[in-house]
């Protein structure tokens, strides 16, 4: 859908709320790889992300009235993201399922220049160690770096999104680097941790559409 009717947020938002409910399917599928990737950076197991998902984006369509654009869409629905996940870990105490088992073969992830984390995963072995060694990484800095290098915001959207300078996002980025770099020694792409595979955002997509199919904006 989202190939034949290539439309900004903006565009969506106007004609969802003009009654094509149909179109939010973009939404979704435009946003999955993001908010999967901000549960999996809280620590969350798979099964668990894709229920704080499912809610944001219900959360999303609900309140689509509310976005008033000042912000990007992605960093509105982000935070919508954010917000989920700390009120489940403040709810339930959560605990981290992401096993921090590291196995004999080290690799390493990323240089100081983005141009050199390139190289693609290709194997999902080597993307559980790089996830478990992001897992290792303390919740402040791991946070800063998933919303930079893994979901691509600018420092302002970080700082933001987190309610710090961006100065201080400066900072957490370089020892949140550091940090892997003791963990790993060859660059992978971020871009490529913590993939949301076609199969699940099929089956979200799926979901989500049949809920909001029962709520009236």
């Amino acid at each position: 859908m989202e190939s034949a009717q290539p439309l900004t947020e903006s565009e969506i938002i106007t004609r969802i709320l003009s009654g094509e409910k149909p179109l939010y399917e973009i939404i979704v599928r435009r946003f999955n790889p993001f908010l999967y990737k901000v549960g999996r950076s809280y620590n969350f197991n798979h099964e668990d992300t894709q229920d704080l998902m499912q809610d944001t984006f219900i959360d999303a369509y609900r309140n689509l009235n509310a976005f008033e654009g000042r912000s990007s869409f992605k960093t509105w629905i982000i935070r919508l993201m954010l917000n989920n996940c700390y009120r489940k870990r403040e709810k339930s105490s959560y605990k981290n399922e992401i096993s921090s088992k590291i196995t004999d073969h080290t690799i390493s992830v990323f240089s100081n220049q983005k141009n050199e984390t390139s190289k693609m995963i290709q194997n999902r072995e080597l993307g559980q160690i790089i996830e478990a060694a992001i897992a290792k990484i303390p919740f402040d800095y791991r946070m800063v770096f998933s919303l930079r290098e893994i979901n691509g915001l600018s420092v302002q959207e970080t700082a933001s999104l987190l309610n710090i300078s961006e100065s201080n996002v400066k900072v957490r980025l370089n020892r949140s680097k550091a940090m892997l770099r003791k963990e790993i020694e060859k660059s992978y792409t971020a871009d490529d941790l913590f993939e949301f595979n076609l199969m699940y955002c099929d089956a979200m997509v799926t979901c989500v559409m049949h809920k909001i199919n029962e709520i009236t904006l």
